[in-house]
């Protein structure tokens, strides 16, 4: 049985993900962070996947708490075979890189890029042994290509830098069987992140080209396929799942309309 160790795996896109693995038969190691009544919550609504599944609190910025989700994830399955790195710390606020506080900046790079760092250097050596290994990690929109977005300085440059390792690392470990891709989410916000695509069909989004809003379904599909055994030649890659929606540009043209209107 192949088995997922899911960070953030109890809420939003995670939880998503979470469920399209337990469905595809595998066992799930889901790490959250604080929220225990989320977590009864959904030991009662995935009472039938018991035996597959095991939640471990632990702070994805904190090296000694991705140590102990390992381990628990070790100890009891005694195998990694799919690494989905959903968590990454996220400042809604927006602000200019001056006005980030240190303990801000830090979060954002230690939690986006770090946190993957540390994720990689134990479960590859675990991955080689099994001749096996899918890895996923998340990023934005046009990541690949290193743009400026405005107001998101610190999670923009941890996501890019993401990009570069992701690719590194998929180089590295090809040999091994090991694929590394990332998946770059759309504009997908609020209880969208929990809703399947045919609920997603009866909402209409004219701000997005294909006219719907996405979901967390859009995403787990997406990244459920790259997990397949038969997915191995799609490695270091960059997927967009984002309808075509510009989601960097999209402020700034919000912002020029406003300059416009004032001028």
């Amino acid at each position: 049985m192949r088995h997922a160790v899911i960070t953030a795996g109890s809420k939003g896109l995670g939880k998503m993900v979470t469920e399209e693995l337990l469905k595809k038969g595998c066992s799930v190691t889901v790490n959250f962070r604080s929220d225990l009544a989320r977590i009864n919550e959904l030991k009662e609504e995935w009472k039938e996947y018991g035996d597959r599944i095991q939640f471990v609190q632990g702070d994805v910025t904190k090296k000694e708490d991705i140590k102990y989700i390992f381990t628990q994830a070790m100890e009891r399955f005694g195998r990694i075979d799919y690494l989905i790195n959903n968590a990454g710390p996220y400042i809604a606020e927006r602000k200019k890189l001056v006005d980030y506080t240190d303990d801000e900046w830090y979060e954002m790079v230690e939690g986006n890029l770090s946190a993957v760092y540390h994720f990689l250097k134990l479960t590859i050596p675990v991955m080689r042994k099994q001749k096996f290994g899918r890895i996923i990690t998340y990023g934005f929109h046009e990541a690949e290509h290193a743009p400026g977005w405005v107001y998101r300085s610190a999670y923009g440059a941890a996501k890019v830098g993401l990009v570069s390792l992701t690719k590194t690392v998929a180089l590295e470990e090809a040999e091994h069987g090991i694929t590394v891709n990332m998946i770059s989410p759309g504009d997908i916000v609020g209880e969208m992140k929990e809703l399947n695509i045919q609920e997603a069909r009866k909402m209409q989004d004219p701000n997005t080209p294909i006219g719907r809003p996405g979901s967390g379904e859009d995403i787990a599909r997406v990244i459920a396929f790259l997990c397949d055994e038969d997915s191995d030649m799609i490695t270091g890659s960059v997927i967009s799942v984002a309808g075509g929606v510009d989601v960097v540009n999209k402020f700034r043209q919000v912002q020029h309309q406003s300059l416009n209107i004032i001028e």
